[in-house]
C-alpha cells in the first residue's frame, strides 16, 4: 500500500468512526425524544436551529441547512411543525418572496422541554460510545473540544 492508498484509508477509518458514532447517538435521541415528547431528532434539531436565532426564526433554505435536509424534505418537515402547531411561516418584510419559519408559543415551550432529554441522553450516549475501543479516542476528542 502507497502513501496515497494510507491516506485514504485513514480518511476512510474516521469517516466510519464518526458514521459509528452518529448512529449510536441519534438512535438514543431518537427513541428518547419520540417516547418523552413526541419529537423525531430532525424535528428537535429544527426547534434548537430557531431557537439559536434572534427572534426566533430563520428562511426555510437556512432551515435545510440547518437540518441537513433537501428542500423538498425540509417544506415536508416544516408543514407537519406547522400542523402541530409548533411553528409558522412569516412573509420577510424586505423581500416579499422570502418565507420565515418562526417558532410558535407552543414551539418554544416543546423545545424547551425537550432540551435537558436531549442534554441527558447525548451524554449519556457519548459516555457510553467512550467505552467502545473503536469510538473512545473520537469520544475524547471531542471532550476536548467541548467549552467547559
Amino acid at each position: 500500500m502507497g502513501i496515497a492508498d494510507d491516506a485514504v484509508e485513514v480518511r476512510s477509518s474516521g469517516w466510519r468512526t464518526l458514521a459509528a458514532l452518529h448512529g449510536r447517538i441519534e438512535a438514543s435521541l431518537e427513541r428518547e425524544l419520540v417516547r418523552e415528547h413526541g419529537l423525531s431528532v430532525v424535528e428537535f434539531t429544527v426547534l434548537d436551529a430557531l431557537s439559536r436565532q434572534d427572534g426566533w426564526h430563520m428562511r426555510i433554505s437556512q432551515l435545510a441547512r440547518a437540518a441537513a435536509l433537501s428542500p423538498s424534505a425540509t417544506t415536508r418537515l416544516v408543514n407537519r411543525l406547522e400542523d402541530r402547531g409548533l411553528l409558522t411561516r412569516v412573509l420577510c418584510a424586505d423581500d416579499r418572496r422570502g418565507i420565515y419559519t418562526e417558532l410558535t408559543a407552543a414551539g418554544k415551550k416543546a423545545y424547551r422541554a425537550a432540551r435537558p432529554t436531549h442534554d441527558r441522553v447525548l451524554g449519556e450516549a457519548l459516555d457510553e460510545a467512550a467505552d467502545v475501543p473503536e469510538l473512545a479516542e473520537l469520544v475524547g476528542f471531542l471532550h476536548q473540544r467541548a467549552p467547559v
